[in-house]
């Protein structure tokens, strides 16, 4: 291990190992320079030290070592400077986090770059073949070589850091972060696993803090910071498991905010419980449990009435609809019908655990316990008024379900409401801790509860009824949908019914006038034959004031009652306000006393900190002078014992001596005493070996002596065993003849019924043989017309397939041979048009030639008659020749007559040129000269006209 002098050296020297590259060194120096108990006192360079050996450590994915750097750390500043360990570990997780992202980005960045159109073109062989067997597409493979090792390694980061800051007082608001930070990554990246564990981890945290009461700076959860950090924890926890749809860890989250409540006997802040009520309302509707739901919902609307001042009417409605339609998705008969009683106290368990959950009694008694039902959560939804902020609809719908008496026509008035309610919801916009409200959700539990009153009412109407009829009065489902409600119904003895399908009709059961089934009816039945009495046979003359009077009183006797409830509830509302205005004066008064008592902790903490260091200061120098002298004294005093002891002069003057002298002394002395020690036991293990050697040779006698007394005794031993085993068995055989003879007589006997018991398991067996025979012999012809069918299949299927082929190879042959042949016409189209331009240039070279002689031969005798007439050019201009004019007329032809080119070609060439023909491959009618000499045909007339004209005039000047 190597050692430093200062801890600036350590630093410097990791700086120069990486530098040359060699990380792995400077991990070692710095890890050897951090575990050492040489370094102890915390300097700012220890922080600067921790960041580049978390750098080098999340770079080469190093967590063990992290981890054991961070630990060792801790030690160091937790008493000095505890805000520098959580500067390092931020460092560190921000460092882990933008790794994993960076590989995240180049995972993605490579698959676009393999997102083409074609991949199949640019895939080798082994790619083809990897992929067809690990069945991974390049997505999963990237990811599992750039993503997961960073993810696992941030995984780890996030794991060893709660570790490290776990149950520490001072570290309780980077735990707190660290956790978010975990919860963040599982939400992110839908890492279910991880999220698990992390819950776990925390919940053992919390159980070790309990556990563990005497540990040292341990938060104290009575302090409001601390609580509120973990339960800022735990409601996060919630909030993600809901998200990532985890709802068995959920609900475990919902158990641990009750537990921690409950250890330390308070209520959490209103805004957090409408969190806790929200969330517990979405896992009892995704476990199925409508009523808890229910209960759930009727908690959030008593809160968000009783403490949210920004709640407009509409979301009150809104949360008072989905309390009531939740109440009334409960089914109305209890399933623990005929249940066992071990079920039942399971039960009766699993309610009360429930019941202190939706309750959120921390103090809980079993006298105080309350009895979950849909009877007492109706009557409560009236008692709190939450019928009064409901919308319309569900006020219809809830009398329509619960009060009105309607077999008939019941499913016709809950359909239309159903309509509507479904089309309600959305974001409420004061209640932001409130999910989004959807009522649609609970129209099939309600589409379920109006069959079932339904059925309930037609059979307390009806002792019979077609299916047909039935069907037609439930219009939600289908009649097997309908018959499986009713079963379940009759399962749990809410109707009596049977169902004859010969008949195609529904029998509901007789039930006697004493069943409560038949009360109200007897009871209207009353109330009808009265009124019927009444109209037949009218009462006397004093008969109707008496009847006047009774009304009266009853109105009376009404609206006192309704006057004493209106009352009652203004009492009510006026108490719950004044304890709210208690409440919210008591919570004001606790909140500047824990302001004031915060400041005045924060005070005295710092004056204790600056004492405590002052102290710690003192001390440690005091407790170095004090060691120092100590082991000087301790020195001196050994040496002056060694001297003493050996006859030696003792050391006088050791005041005088430096510790450095003595220490010297001190090593000699110990170096010469180890010699002598080394001597002395080699002389004592000589003596040793004489001794064990001369007492090896004695015992050899009395060893062998011994031993053959043993043989003597072993051998008499072994004639005796030898001879009772003999008779023994004598004894055995004897015994064994006696029962043979005994059992001869029954031979005849055994033998009979041994040849009919293999006689009749003989006639089993090839019975079974023969029936296993003419299964494998069906089989066999089964699958033999099976593979004859596939065979046909495959043959058809190979015959279409070669006939295709040999069409898509029939048609590429015609394409090339139409190819080719299209390839042959233009390649002698193209000759010919070559050979056609080549006759083209040699007539005109021709041309040209025959021209030029013509010109010679004109200008030379022109220029032989203008010599014998020289007196007369002067007067007179020089005339043309005829052939020139001649010539000339037909280079200019009339303005009012269009001479073809050819034409005039033949003029100029004395009529030996005829023009060309048109070939049958140009593109038009006529044939283009040759692009070098189109300019010569139309110019060289007037250019020869030209030059002639100059060629007098110049002739004239020269005779003058």
């Amino acid at each position: 291990m190597a050692t430093f002098a200062r801890p600036e050296n350590a630093l410097k020297r990791a700086e120069e190992l990486i530098n040359v590259g060699q990380k792995q060194e400077a991990l070692e120096a710095l890890h050897s320079f951090i575990t050492s108990r040489r370094y102890r006192a915390w300097t700012r360079t220890h922080e600067k030290i921790m960041f580049k050996y978390v750098e080098l450590c999340v770079d080469m994915r190093r967590g063990r070592h992290a981890k054991d750097g961070l630990i060792q750390y801790r030690g160091i500043c937790q008493q000095v400077n505890i805000t520098s360990l959580e500067e390092v570990i931020k460092h560190f997780m921000q460092l882990a986090t933008e790794k994993a992202e960076l590989a995240r980005n180049q995972a993605q960045a490579l698959e676009e770059a393999l997102d083409v159109d074609d991949l199949e073109a640019d895939k080798r062989p082994e790619d083809l073949l990897l992929s067809y067997v690990s069945g991974e597409k390049g997505k999963d493979r990237s990811d599992r070589e750039l993503v997961t090792p960073w993810f696992k390694f941030l995984w780890e980061t996030y794991r060893s850091v709660l570790e490290i800051l776990r149950n520490n007082s001072r570290l309780e608001a980077l735990y707190a972060m660290t956790a978010h930070r975990a919860f963040q990554f599982c939400k992110q990246y839908k890492r279910t696993t991880e999220f698990r564990r992390l819950c776990e981890i925390i919940r053992n945290h919390l159980a070790n803090l309990n556990k563990y009461r005497d540990q040292r700076d341990r938060p104290d959860l009575t302090v409001a910071e601390s609580l509120q950090l973990y339960l800022d924890t735990r409601f996060e926890q919630l909030k993600v498991a809901t998200e990532l749809e985890l709802w068995q860890e959920a609900f475990r989250s919902i158990e641990d905010i009750f537990g921690l409540m409950c250890m330390v006997k308070k209520t959490p802040k209103s805004s957090l419980m409408v969190v806790y009520y929200s969330k517990l309302s979405e896992i009892f509707w995704m476990s199925s449990n409508h009523l808890y739901h229910a209960y759930a919902w009727l908690k959030l609307f008593s809160l968000q009435k009783g403490f949210n001042k920004n709640l407009n009417h509409k979301d009150l409605q809104m949360i008072a609809s989905s309390a009531v339609l939740a109440a009334l998705s409960v089914t109305p008969y209890d399933r623990s019908y005929g249940a066992s009683h071990l079920e039942l106290g399971n039960e009766k368990e699993r309610n009360f655990r429930v019941a202190n959950l939706i309750a959120f009694d921390v103090e809980s008694k079993p006298e105080n316990r309350e009895v979950l039902s849909r009877s007492s959560l109706l009557l409560d939804l009236v008692a709190k008024g939450v019928m009064n902020c409901v919308t319309q609809e569900v006020k219809d719908l809830y009398h329509i379900l619960e009060h009105e008496f309607l077999p008939l026509h019941l499913a016709l008035q809950v359909q239309p409401l159903l309509t509507k309610i479904s089309k309600l919801g959305g974001k409420l916009a004061s209640a932001s801790s409130v999910p989004e409200v959807h009522l649609s959700q609970y129209v099939p539990s309600l589409e379920k509860l109006a069959a079932l009153r339904l059925l309930q009412r037609v059979s307390q109407v009806y002792q019979t009824m077609t299916i047909d009829n039935l069907s037609k009065i439930i219009p939600f489902f289908d009649f097997p949908m309908v018959e499986k409600i009713s079963v379940d119904a009759v399962k749990n003895n809410f109707l009596s019914m049977k169902v004859n399908y010969r008949k195609g009709a529904i029998f509901f059961g007789n039930k006697s006038l004493e069943s409560e089934g038949l009360q109200d009816h007897l009871s209207t039945l009353a109330e009808s034959l009265s009124k019927s009495r009444v109209m037949i046979y009218p009462p006397g003359k004093g008969t109707p004031k008496l009847g006047e009077t009774l009304s009266d009183l009853v109105e009376v006797v009404e609206k006192e009652h309704k006057r004493l409830l209106a009352r009652k509830s203004i009492i009510e509302k006026r108490k719950e306000e004044q304890e709210r205005q208690l409440l919210e004066m008591e919570r004001e008064e606790e909140a500047k006393r824990l302001k004031l008592q915060k400041i005045t902790e924060e005070a005295e903490q710092k004056r204790l900190a600056i004492e405590f260091e002052q102290m710690k200061n003192q001390r440690i120098r005091r407790e170095i002078e004090e060691r120092e002298l100590e082991e000087a004294q301790a020195l001196l005093q050994e040496a002056e014992k060694r001297s003493k002891k050996k006859g030696k002069k003792p050391v006088l003057e050791g005041e005088k001596l430096t510790k450095q002298t003595l220490m010297e002394l001190a090593v000699s002395e110990q170096l010469r005493e180890k010699q002598e020690m080394e001597k002395r036991l080699q002389k004592f293990g000589k003596t040793m070996d004489y001794l064990e050697r001369a007492k090896r040779e004695e015992a050899a006698p009395l060893i062998e002596a011994t031993f053959q007394k043993r043989l003597e005794d072993e051998k008499v031993h072994h004639e005796l065993e030898q001879q009772r085993e003999v008779d023994l068995s004598r004894q055995r055989h004897a015994g064994d003849l006696e029962e043979k003879r005994r059992l001869g007589r029954i031979l005849e006997n055994k033998n009979i019924f041994q040849e009919r018991v293999l006689n009749c398991r003989k006639a089993e067996r090839d019975r079974v043989r023969q029936e296993r025979e003419e299964t494998i012999s069906n089989i066999i012809q089964s699958r033999k017309e099976e593979r004859e069918t596939k065979r046909k299949i495959i043959y058809f299927l190979r015959t279409e397939e070669e006939r295709q082929r040999r069409m898509r190879e029939e048609e590429e042959a015609r394409k090339l041979e139409e190819m080719e042949r299209r390839k042959k016409e233009e390649a002698e189209r193209k000759a010919k048009l070559d050979e056609i331009a080549e006759k083209q240039r040699q007539r005109e070279r021709e041309l040209e030639e025959k021209e030029r002689q013509r010109r010679e031969e004109i200008l030379g005798r022109s220029a032989a008659a203008v010599l014998p007439k020289t007196d007369l050019s002067a007067t007179r201009p020089v005339e043309a020749p005829p052939t020139a004019v001649s010539a000339a007329a037909a280079a200019t032809p009339a303005p009012a007559k269009f001479v073809p080119r050819f034409r005039r070609v033949a003029a100029e060439g004395g009529g030996q040129a005829p023009p060309p023909a048109t070939d049958k491959w140009s593109s038009g009618s006529r044939m283009e000269p040759p692009a070098g000499d189109r300019w010569r045909d139309d110019r060289r007339p007037a250019a020869a006209a030209g030059a002639r004209t100059w060629l007098s005039s110049r002739e004239q000047e020269r005779k003058r």
